[in-house]
C-alpha cells in the first residue's frame, strides 16, 4: 500500500497515529539540524518532519538530497506542530518521518508548481502535465467533473437516458467544415466526425428513446478564436412529444439545478426575448442582461438636422453611460479610438455630456440644440451625470459596434460581476440567412430546424421573414446552449432542403437515412445543446475555456505539448490510398 492517507486528510485527531503519504515533494527546508519538506498529492499538503535527535543520519541526508517534484513515499507519525500554518487544512499536524523512499526523482521543472507561477501561456501549455498539479487548473478540472456529474444527475433523475452515438459518421453540411478521416478499407472514402450528434440523436427519437442525452465530443474545422477549440464538448439533448414550453422548462430546470448545486444561487426569472428585440435592443443575440445601457434608436430625433454623417445614415443608435459625464476630454478620445480599432470599425463616435444642472454639451452642438439633446437622453434613457455616447451607418455593422461598445464600457465600469448570473432565453431567430459568398440561403441553426407553425408557405415568397422554431439561453452575455423544434416528416424536409440549394438527388445522397426514417412513424421531437466549456467557464467565473480544459489546443489548433497535427509517413499515406498535394 503506497498511502494510508492523503496528503490533505491529517488532522490532530490523528495525533499519533503511523501513516504512509505518497507524493511529489513541493519544496524542502533545510535548516541543518532538522529538516522540513512539504509534500504535495491532489487533495492538499502535509508537512514532514525530519530531526537529528530522532532521525538517523542516512535518513536525514537523503531528504536533504530531495529535489522539487521528486515522487516519495514516507512512513511516520502525525504529531502536532510547533508552529503552525492557518493557511492549510494540515497546518495544525505534522509527519515525523521515519522511512523514505524516493519512488521517482525529477529533473528542475520548466516553471514554478505554485499557484502563482513563473511559467508563461506557452510554456505551461507545452508541459501541461505539470501545470495540472498547480492548484488553479487541478481545481478547473475538478470543478468541471462536479459540473458534469450534477448535469448526469438532474437528467438521469428526470428520465433522461445517456446514449453514445458514432464519432466516425457521414460528412454532411452542418455550418463548419468537417475533420474528415480516411478510411483503409473503403479506399476514396472518408469518415467525418461529428459538428454534433444531431442526425443521430433525431434517429434516436424515432427509435423510442424519448428523452436522450449524451456528454458528447464534438468537432469543427474552422478559423480559432481566442476562446474557441476545434474539439469541444456538448450536452446534447432530445426530447420526444414535446413542443418548445417543454423544452424551456426542462432546461430552465437544469440550469436552475446547476446554478444552485454548483454556485449556491437561486435564479427564478428566465426572461425571455425575441430576436428581433435582442437585436434592436442590445445590437446581438447573446445580450447579457446583468446591467442596462439598452439602445436608443435615434433616426426620428436626430436625422431632422444639417448633420449630413446622421441624415446619411441607415442607423443613428445610442447608449447612456451611467456617470459617463465624469469622464474627460482625454477619456471619450480614448473611447473614440477604440470605436475606430479595425476590430470594432467604426468611423467615429459622438458623444453628448448630460450635466447635473439638466443642460446638455454635445460635440455636435453646431448642429443641435438643448431640445434636439433632450429629446436624446429621452430616448436612451440617459440621467443627469451621464454620457451618451452614439454611432451611426449601416444598421448590422452599426449595431455589431455598439454592441462591443456596450461591452466594453461594462468591462470599464465594473458591471459584469462574475457572481451575479442573469439568464435569458433568445427566441424567433430568422430560420435562413443570405449567404452574399455563396449567393443562396443557409440555415441559421441547423437543415433539421422547424419554422414557426403556419410560416412554412412563407419559404416561397418571403424567405427571409419565416422564423425559426429555435431558442438560445443565454447567460451573462454568452450563449451557452441552443436547440429547436426538429422537423419530423419527409415532405418539410424536402422543402426545407430544396430552399437551402439541394436538388432532389443531392438531398438524398446527404440525407436519404434520415427522410428514410422519417417515413416510420417519427414523433414529433426537439432539443437543445449546452456547451459545456463555456458553460462551466461561466460558472466558475471565469472567461475562458481553455483553463477549464485538461489538453487544450492553442489559437492555432495544434497541440504544442504533443506536436499535433503532424505529417504521417510514406507507408500509412499508400496504406490509406492517399498522395499528398500540398501548395508551396
Amino acid at each position: 500500500m503506497y498511502r494510508s492517507h492523503n496528503c490533505g486528510e491529517l488532522r490532530t485527531t490523528h495525533n499519533n497515529t503511523e501513516v504512509t503519504l505518497a507524493g511529489w515533494v513541493q519544496g524542502v527546508r533545510d535548516k541543518g539540524f532538522m529538516v522540513y519538506v512539504d509534500v504535495r498529492d491532489r487533495y492538499g499538503i502535509t508537512q514532514l518532519y525530519f530531526d537529528e535527535d530522532q532521525t538517523s543520519k542516512d535518513l536525514m541526508e537523503q531528504a536533504q538530497r530531495l529535489g522539487r517534484e521528486f515522487v516519495i513515499q514516507v512512513k511516520g507519525k502525525v504529531q502536532e506542530r510547533a508552529s503552525k500554518n492557518p493557511n492549510i487544512p494540515t497546518g495544525d499536524i505534522e509527519v515525523l518521518v521515519s522511512e523514505l523512499t524516493v519512488l521517482n526523482s525529477s529533473i528542475v521543472p520548466p516553471f514554478t508548481i505554485e499557484d502563482q507561477t513563473d511559467g508563461g501561456d506557452d510554456l505551461r501549455m507545452k508541459y501541461r502535465y505539470l501545470d495540472i498539479r498547480r492548484n488553479p487548473v487541478k481545481g478547473n478540472l475538478i470543478f468541471r467533473h462536479k459540473v458534469a456529474q450534477a448535469v448526469r444527475n438532474y437528467l438521469s433523475n428526470n428520465g433522461f437516458i445517456e446514449v453514445e452515438t458514432p464519432y466516425l459518421i457521414k460528412s454532411t453540411p452542418e455550418g463548419a467544415r468537417d475533420f474528415v478521416v480516411p478510411s483503409r478499407m473503403n479506399e476514396g472514402q472518408f469518415y467525418a466526425l461529428p459538428q454534433s450528434p444531431q442526425t443521430f440523436k433525431q434517429l434516436l427519437m424515432v427509435g423510442g428513446m424519448d428523452k436522450y442525452f449524451q456528454i458528447v465530443k464534438c468537432f469543427r474545422d474552422e478559423d480559432l478564436r481566442a476562446d474557441r477549440q476545434p474539439e469541444f464538448t456538448q450536452i446534447d439533448c432530445e426530447m420526444a412529444f414535446v413542443e418548445q414550453e417543454d423544452i424551456l422548462n426542462t432546461f430552465e430546470g437544469l440550469t436552475r439545478h446547476l446554478l444552485k448545486e454548483i454556485n449556491g444561487v437561486d435564479v427564478e426569472k428566465f426572461p425571455r426575448l425575441l430576436y428581433d428585440d435582442a437585436m434592436r435592443l442590445y445590437g446581438n443575440d447573446k445580450p447579457d442582461i446583468r446591467f442596462g445601457m439598452e439602445f436608443g434608436e435615434l433616426n426620428a430625433v436626430a436625422q431632422h438636422k444639417d448633420f449630413n454623417v446622421f441624415n446619411s445614415a441607415e442607423l443613428v443608435v445610442g447608449i447612456a453611460v451611467p456617470g459617463g459625464n465624469s469622464y474627460t476630454r482625454k477619456d471619450i478620445d480614448k473611447l473614440i479610438d477604440w470605436v475606430k480599432r479595425p476590430q470594432v470599425g467604426a468611423l467615429g463616435m459622438v458623444y453628448c455630456r448630460c450635466n447635473d444642472d439638466g443642460s446638455y454639451k454635445s460635440s455636435v452642438d453646431k448642429f443641435y440644440n438643448q431640445d434636439d439633446l433632450a429629446k436624446w437622453a429621452e430616448v436612451t434613457g440617459a440621467k443627469a451625470g451621464d454620457l451618451i455616447c452614439v454611432l451611426s451607418g449601416e444598421t448590422s455593422k452599426v449595431r455589431a459596434q455598439l454592441s462591443a461598445l456596450r461591452m466594453e464600457l461594462a468591462e470599464r465600469l465594473g458591471l459584469r460581476n462574475p457572481d451575479e448570473f442573469a439568464p435569458l432565453w433568445v427566441m424567433d431567430f430568422p430560420l435562413l440567412e443570405w449567404d452574399e459568398e455563396t449567393e443562396r440561403y443557409h440555415a441559421m441553426h441547423h437543415p433539421f430546424t422547424s419554422p414557426k407553425p403556419g410560416q412554412l408557405e412563407l419559404l416561397d415568397t418571403k424567405p427571409c421573414e419565416v422564423k425559426a422554431n429555435a431558442y438560445d439561453l443565454v447567460l451573462n452575455g454568452n450563449e451557452i446552449g441552443g436547440g429547436s423544434i426538429r422537423i419530423h416528416d419527409k415532405a418539410t424536409q424536402a422543402i426545407m432542403l430544396k430552399h437551402l440549394g439541394f436538388s432532389d438527388e443531392e438531398a438524398r445522397a446527404q440525407f436519404g437515412f434520415l427522410m428514410d426514417a422519417f417515413e416510420y412513424g417519427a414523433p414529433p421531437h426537439g432539443g437543445i445543446a449546452f456547451g459545456l466549456d463555456r458553460l462551466v467557464a461561466i460558472l466558475g467565473g471565469q472567461e475562458t475555456i481553455r483553463d477549464f480544459i485538461a489538453f487544450p489546443k492553442n489559437n492555432s489548433g495544434r497541440d504544442v505539448m504533443i506536436d499535433a497535427p503532424a505529417p504521417i509517413d510514406k507507408e500509412q499515406l499508400e496504406e490509406l490510398n492517399l498522395k499528398l498535394n500540398l501548395k508551396s
